[in-house]
């Protein structure tokens, strides 16, 4: 991926740590967005840190402006930002509670997407990977906000695949189920950690898809659920 340029967001989080590092490892130039990040947390001269917020379209455009400013182009957007709440019957289901899951799970998408494609159709060969969730295909009792966003994410990443094939641009979403993180680790300590699905699994995935061997894969919806199946 020698001279490729990537933005990862929530670079420095449980999955983006290892997206950014095995999109390092391969060669590729990285931006590394989150709201917190420091130069000092990836060890790569191809590393830059963004500091930015997504979740507004100002704070979208600012951060694709600032990216095309210093590198010219954008060739990969790995899409790592999400958020859950659960809990509640959709009976019991707050507004802000619903309003917030669509905020971070589906209007951060929106607001990046638009940004960030009319930059990447002049690459001529794009791709775009966004990390879903298996609860977008299973919906559970008490997830209801959380599933809804992430069903709607996956729609308009998939959108997001028709409307630019023609500029050579791949998108594509990954449905993972429970992942081995820190945080998932704390909130859940009696699980069964074995069946999660480890993110470094997930990282060589995106690696394969963003590839030029991934080239031909657009519009899938991949489930990875590990061994809880």
């Amino acid at each position: 991926m020698k001279g490729k340029v990537a933005l990862v967001t929530g670079a420095n989080g449980g999955l983006g740590t290892y997206v950014t590092q095995a999109l390092l490892d391969a060669g590729a130039t990285v931006v590394g967005l989150s709201r917190k990040i420091q130069q000092s947390e990836f060890n790569s001269p191809n590393f830059t840190a963004l500091s930015a917020e997504i979740s507004s379209a100002d704070g979208a455009k600012t951060a694709a402006d600032i990216l095309v400013s210093r590198f010219g182009g954008l060739d990969i957007l790995v899409h790592t930002v999400g958020g859950f709440a659960g809990g509640q019957s959709i009976s019991e289901t707050e507004d802000a509670t619903f309003q917030r899951m669509f905020d971070v799970n589906l209007y951060s998408t929106f607001y990046l997407l638009r940004a960030a494609l009319p930059v990447m159709r002049k690459t001529g060969n794009g791709r775009i990977v966004a990390i879903g969730s298996r609860a977008a295909l299973e919906p559970g009792a008490g997830v209801g906000a959380y599933s809804a966003s992430k069903a709607a994410m996956v729609s308009l990443i998939r959108t997001v695949a028709q409307e630019n094939k023609d500029a050579g641009i791949t998108a594509n979403v990954i449905l993972p189920g429970t992942m081995d993180t820190p945080a998932n680790r704390k909130f859940m300590a009696n699980a069964d950690f074995s069946k999660w699905v480890r993110p470094a699994a997930v990282a060589s995935l995106i690696g394969w898809l963003v590839s030029d061997a991934g080239k031909d894969v657009n519009g899938a919806v991949i489930p990875v659920y590990g061994s809880d199946v």
